[in-house]
């Protein structure tokens, strides 16, 4: 067995490469005889510009390996056993098309490979461990930046107080020349954390005052290489990246005494904490981020669980309702909808169960073609009620009065059981149906609902092989069942539905169940009456005893009725 499954195995990975490589989906015809050797390039060449000429002068495209046949006089059955090995096909002449039989091929390939399965509970993980991650990413960088924007307003604010600062005080000390007060205002600044420099300068471009005192009274370079500055009022600012220092933020500002410019602040405030600050928020955050997936994930998992089993529940009770166990329940004990489904799934098995015990009860009486009949076209006509040629069979125990009285009622019921049956067994087995038990009698058709040509046989048959297997049970101990006459009577009968709204049966009604009722009586312990018919009738399949011409109460004319003797 493992080495057929080894085998079946190679087979189906040896298919796999040959379809679903680039070599295999790109060569056809031509390019396979090539490489098999069969045909040299240069043929390849010559047939497929015949193949063109012949496309172009008649307008009717020709399989290449037919011109290949014709042209180079190679053997149809080289190219088609090449093509078949080449390909895994099992081709029988060129005219097929050999680029369809290989898309039918890959195509049912695909469908023979299954997709994988998924569960739902790892679905539901992976979509909200997804969901997560990406609102808390878009959260977590909005929420950054505007952050980052904020701090940088922030910075260009206390920049701007610095200037004002100096600029407000460094009017008299610039006019006056006074180098000293002018670094002692500078000094002051840079003290400020995060100022990495400031300086002062003169209409003519000459530092006046600088935190690096080497570069006092010497002019000033201008800055290179930065970007556009931005202009709030009459400070001016742009971020450049100082040598050693990182990215700073220059602001600047005019020193304007009575409407007379004087000079020129600037101040250098450190902007790399902000970057700093980021990396070491975006850690954290990513820290946090971490933990609330993983916690997410766990609680979806759990979630996911917790949906995900009831489904397989579901499943595991479909299979078993399939398999015929309705009294399979379900224990959801939830109060969402999947409970409420599960309540539905107990209350269809149950349904069904009640239905099948139906089924199994009705069928008990009337046999498998009607029943199934029944189930098939409940509303059918012959439930409303109809005319048919029928025969009806009635079976009666003789002196059940006498016999009943004086014993206890179990032991009656126990002997009566016994009698019903086998008339049962024998009257569904010849294709009747059991109208009713009446009493100590059973009333039997044939004929309706389902309608037999053969009637009357299959009746007067089943009352001779119910006599015989009555006589052989009656050897038990059990006294009514040799004492059993049966009437037979053939003719039209009215079946249908009969009864109320509350209670309804399906029976028949009509004179010949009356003359069979009547002639059962004229029917002796272990025998058989039949009415209706010709003696001819009779004759051919069994022997019978002619009786004199019977006189029924309400009913005009003589019934002539036979004795049977035995069957053929």
């Amino acid at each position: 067995m493992s080495g057929k499954i080894s085998h079946i195995v190679k087979a189906f990975v040896h298919r796999l490469k040959s379809l679903l490589t680039k070599s295999s989906q790109e060569e056809m015809l031509g390019e396979v005889l090539v490489k098999k050797g069969i045909i040299s390039e240069k043929q390849l060449y010559s047939s497929l510009e015949q193949q063109k000429r012949v496309l172009h002068e008649s307008g009717k495209v020709v399989p290449l390996g037919l011109i290949i046949v014709e042209q180079e006089n190679i053997a149809e059955e080289d190219i088609i056993d090449a093509v078949n090995d080449h390909y895994d096909l099992s081709i029988s002449s060129l005219s097929d098309n050999l680029r369809i039989l290989v898309g039918k091929i890959r195509a049912n390939l695909s469908e023979e490979v299954p997709s994988p399965r998924i569960p739902i509970w790892l679905q539901l993980s992976v979509a909200t461990m997804i969901v997560l991650a990406v609102s808390i990413s878009v959260l977590s960088y909005v929420i950054m930046e505007r952050q980052r924007e904020q701090l940088y307003a922030q910075t260009v604010k206390l920049g701007t107080v610095s200037l004002n600062y100096v600029a407000n005080n460094a009017k008299v000390p610039l006019l006056n020349g006074d180098t000293l007060s002018l670094n002692t205002l500078i000094n002051n600044v840079a003290s400020v954390e995060g100022h990495y420099y400031a300086f002062i300068l003169n209409n003519e471009g000459m530092i006046k005052a600088h935190t690096n005192h080497a570069k006092i009274d010497k002019p000033f370079t201008p800055f290179t290489a930065v970007e556009s500055p931005f202009i709030k009022g009459q400070v001016s600012y742009f971020n450049y990246t100082l040598p050693g220092k990182g990215h700073v933020l220059n602001l600047s500002m005019p020193i304007v005494f009575q409407d007379k410019k004087l000079g020129e602040v600037h101040v250098g405030l450190s902007i790399d904490f902000i970057h700093n600050l980021f990396v070491n928020e975006r850690a954290f955050l990513a820290a946090v981020a971490l933990a609330i997936i993983f916690v997410s994930m766990v609680v979806a998992v759990l979630f996911s669980f917790r949906f995900s089993r009831p489904v397989s529940k579901l499943v595991e009770a479909t299979s078993e309702i399939a398999r015929g166990n309705y009294n399979f329940k379900l224990d959801l004990k939830r109060n969402d909808e999947l409970g409420t489904l599960g309540g539905a799934f107990n209350v269809m098995g149950s349904e069904l169960y009640r239905q099948s015990v139906m089924r199994e009860s009705f069928g008990k009486y009337v046999g498998p073609e009607v029943l199934d009949m029944i189930m098939k076209n409940p509303a059918e006509s012959w439930l409303k009620g109809r005319k048919n040629e029928a025969s009806v069979l009635f079976a009666d125990v003789r002196g059940f009065t006498a016999y009943s009285e004086g014993r206890e009622p179990e032991e009656v019921v126990e002997k009566l059981n016994q009698f019903f049956s086998i008339a049962t067994e024998v009257i569904l087995e010849h294709g009747g149906y059991i109208d009713k038990f009446i009493g100590d009698s059973v009333l039997a058709v044939f004929g309706v609902p389902v309608y037999r040509q053969n009637h009357t046989r299959r009746c007067v048959m089943a009352a001779m092989d119910m006599q015989d297997r009555l006589a052989c049970a009656s050897l038990d101990g059990n006294p009514l069942l040799d004492r059993v006459g049966i009437g037979i009577m053939s003719g039209v009968v009215v079946a249908g539905n009969i009864g109320s709204q509350v209670k309804m049966e399906y029976t028949v009604i009509g004179d010949s169940v009356n003359v069979a009722s009547f002639l059962s009586n004229l029917a002796g312990p272990g025998e058989v009456v039949v009415g209706g018919s010709s003696e001819k009738e009779l004759i051919e399949f069994i022997d019978v005893e002619s009786m004199a011409p019977q006189k029924i109460k309400g009913r005009e004319g003589l019934v002539q009725a036979y004795k049977l003797i035995y069957a053929k």
